[in-house]
């Protein structure tokens, strides 16, 4: 005999829900049969999940880059005395300047020479040397006045860094591992875009459900416990979605994996940065806007007078402003390259390339004749960096650091002092991708597909969420059945 419809005969189990189902009933319906939601709650448990795993990398990222931001000013204190000329007067020519710093680096080759680029400062005379790695160069500070020779130090790229800044860099970006180290970088600058965006979705979910908004734009005061963390935690974080986007952005082309993809793209696309040709014969090719890290090479035996000469043909042609650096020759068949590196605004980076022979102008290259992306790039770098409006943009920076630790920090303790699943300040249960409609796992799969091409720290880091939630699903449906 059949029970009575809405009861169930004693002598029978009820029915089971589906493997992996909530209690009580169907992955993706609520009571009545309505669609249970799927996407706030699969932003919830990627925004928790990986902000508990990649949330200690991206604190020191932060930490580290908030140093380094503030570094700039501290070594025009620390570094004072090679930095500053005291002596006032006509400057000597640059050739004489090179001599003096010839014979204070003994035997080492010379590689570059940055010419003071306004009274009271030093010139700077690069030299490759052994045992300096990519992208550091030996430097002798020479007063241009009286060719007393300021310092003798190691700095490192484009930017100049001096020995403090060269080591929180290489702690920001490596943890002074190396290539290997590159990996952590890599892998925060990439995940705290992620994160961020996941986060700005719940919030945007949170404003059009909320009935206190303002709590999501200023900390509840009144709040305790876990919500009060949390008040605090959405505030602050919408405030520096924007900034925590540009770092995560700008932090990604500099990576070791993802960069070279980047990098490639560019190039597919035509939008590489172009640079001058010194060959003296062919053409050139596309330069790279990370020339803060390129090799320092050293050049032929050359001629200190020419220094003179070839920054006056660079005069008259394009390099119009102070802050330059003239590179020799490498070889009798390229040229010598005079470069702007002012990277404060408004950037200035015209280079042109000289026949040492002959001073004929071999090649030039003009920032405003940069494409729209080589120039966004090329800006974007130099706000990560601090030097496009100096001391504001490293404050701002600094602060914008900090602001992303203290967000790291907050989810932490939330996260710290969880309770069990159903809890205030519990973890988001996993499953929730599995109460998705076909077109909703179909998009997540190709989103996360495209995003891991691109970004493969992302891809593997993916691919380990749904793993570790399908694992998660599976022990908590053997131990309910």
């Amino acid at each position: 005999m059949e029970a009575p419809p809405g009861q169930e005969r004693a002598d029978q189990p009820p029915p089971q829900a589906p493997i992996g189902a909530p209690p009580g009933g169907r992955w993706g319906d609520r009571p009545g049969g309505r669609p249970e939601p799927w996407l706030a709650p699969l932003l919830r448990r990627l925004h928790w999940l990986a902000g508990v795993l990649v949330g200690p990398f991206i604190l020191v990222a932060a930490l580290s880059g908030a140093a380094y931001a503030l570094a700039p000013s501290v070594e025009q204190v620390l570094y004072r005395d090679a930095l500053t000329a005291p002596a006032e007067g006509e400057p000597l020519p640059l050739a004489e300047q090179v001599r003096i710093a010839q014979q204070a680096a003994g035997g080492a080759s010379l590689s570059a020479l940055r010419p003071a680029p306004e009274p009271g400062a030093t010139t700077r005379v690069l030299f490759a040397d052994e045992g300096l790695v990519d992208s550091e160069s030996r430097a002798i500070f020479v007063d241009p006045v009286s060719g007393e020779v300021r310092g003798d130090m190691t700095v490192y790229g484009t930017s100049g860094s001096l020995p403090l800044r060269t080591a929180i860099d290489h702690f920001h970006r490596g943890l002074g591992l190396g290539e290997v180290g590159r990996l952590y970088s890599e892998l925060a600058a990439s995940w705290l875009g992620i994160v961020v965006l996941a986060g700005v979705g719940l919030w945007i979910g949170k404003w059009r459900t909320g009935r206190r908004r303002r709590d999501l734009v200023r900390p509840d005061r009144s709040a305790t416990g876990v919500r009060r963390l949390h008040t605090w935690h959405a505030s602050l974080g919408i405030w520096l979605a924007l900034g925590a986007l540009f770092l995560s952005a700008t932090g990604i082309t500099w990576s070791q994996l993802a960069g070279a993809n980047v990098t490639e793209l560019r190039a597919a696309l035509g939008w590489s940065t172009p640079s001058v040709s010194t060959a003296l014969e062919g053409d050139g090719g596309a330069g790279d806007e990370h020339s803060d890290h390129g090799a320092a090479t050293a050049a032929a035996d050359v001629d200190p007078a020419r220094f003179d000469e070839v920054l006056a043909v660079a005069r008259s042609e394009n390099v119009n402003v102070g802050l330059v650096e003239i590179r020799p020759p490498a070889d009798a068949q390229s040229a010598w390259v005079v470069q702007e590196i002012q990277r404060s605004f408004p950037t200035e980076v015209d280079s042109v390339a000289v026949d040492g022979a002959t001073l004929a102008v071999v090649d030039r290259v003009d920032f405003a004749d940069f494409g729209l992306i080589p120039k966004l790039a090329r800006w974007g770098i130099d706000l990560h960096m601090g030097s496009m409006f100096g001391l504001p943009n490293q404050l701002v920076l600094a602060a914008l650091a900090l602001g992303i630790a203290t967000m790291v920090a907050l989810g932490m303790r939330m996260w710290w002092r969880r309770g069990p699943y159903g809890r205030p300040g519990a973890p988001p249960e996993a499953g929730a991708l599995a109460r998705a409609p076909w077109w909703g796992i179909a998009a997540v799969v190709a989103v996360g597909a495209a995003v891991g091409l691109l970004l493969p720290l992302v891809g593997w880091g993916l691919l380990g969420f749904v793993v570790i939630d399908g694992v998660l699903v599976a022990a908590r449906t053997r131990t309910r059945v």
